[in-house]
């Protein structure tokens, strides 16, 4: 192409910046517009916080659009008067409507931190980090109107060493991310790229954390408590309730203290 792709970014959590960072520099696409989740109070304090993606945009001179709906009426026509060629999207959290799948001359990718089809949905990461997956990744697909369903572009895979907590794992795949989008641009605008059509084995489907979601079942084994307390960091964290209340577990490893049978301990606690 004579001349880079007009893109529209659509993205929220941290796992996106150095995406948006990368497609910001690339020679391939003039970024012309970021699309994120709207500014939303952040701690005890309650200060309004824009997200990770805003933030890092904002401090770029972006235009930022922050839609509370993207299926909205003015929410797309926004995004249309934006005249994308191409859309990327990565830890957006909401549905894109096919009218925006279907405008840009490129289409819409998506960088999704899982190897697909295992891991679709909200919550990849900690769904690898619960599995025991001796394995994870990063793929780039061509959208649809499905959860994380379309052909896929291309893969890249990430051996875990089974000690990794949720956001060390996310800071890893988002790097990945990012190096994966930028060798696959060229191609891809230049038609070169083969769509592969994601298999029918393999497939799971992960959904988003609910607070509860952290309690810890003493009754369950010791290396799924562990798993947890890594995959749920840091939120909705990892909690045991106790005579004396609720003890909140930043981080435990499994011993073998009960004659040949495995026991959990915590290492490292602090009361609620």
């Amino acid at each position: 192409m004579s001349r880079p792709a007009r893109t529209v970014f659509l993205g929220s959590g941290s796992f996106a910046v150095p995406i948006l960072e990368t497609l910001a520099e690339h020679p391939a696409v003039g970024l012309v517009g970021v699309v994120t989740s709207p500014p939303r109070p952040v701690g005890r304090a309650g200060k309004v916080t824009p997200s990770p993606v805003g933030a890092s945009a904002g401090a770029m001179a972006l235009l930022v659009l922050t839609p509370q709906r993207l299926r909205d009426a003015e929410a797309v026509k926004a995004i249309e008067r934006l005249e994308p060629e191409l859309i990327v999207l990565a830890d957006y959290g909401r549905i894109v409507p096919r009218a925006l799948l279907d405008r840009p001359r490129y289409g819409a990718l998506n960088l999704h931190p899982s190897l697909l089809p295992r891991h679709r949905g909200a919550t990849p990461i900690p769904a690898a980090i619960l599995s025991g997956d001796r394995r994870t990744g990063v793929s780039l697909m061509r959208m649809d109107e499905g959860l994380d369903t379309g052909p896929l572009i291309a893969l890249r895979e990430v051996p875990l060493a089974g000690d990794e907590t949720a956001p060390e794992l996310e800071a890893v795949l988002a790097k990945v991310a990012a190096d994966l989008l930028a060798s696959s641009l060229p191609a891809w605008l230049a038609g070169g790229s083969p769509l592969v059509a994601q298999p029918d084995h393999g497939a799971s489907l992960t959904r988003p954390l609910r607070r509860g979601d952290g309690r810890l079942d003493p009754a369950l084994p010791a290396y799924l408590l562990e798993r947890q307390v890594r995959a749920y960091q840091p939120w909705p964290g990892s909690f045991l309730e106790t005579d004396q209340g609720r003890l909140i577990v930043w981080q435990s490893r499994v011993l073998d203290v009960l004659g040949g049978q495995v026991g959990g301990a915590t290492t490292q606690a602090a009361p609620a």
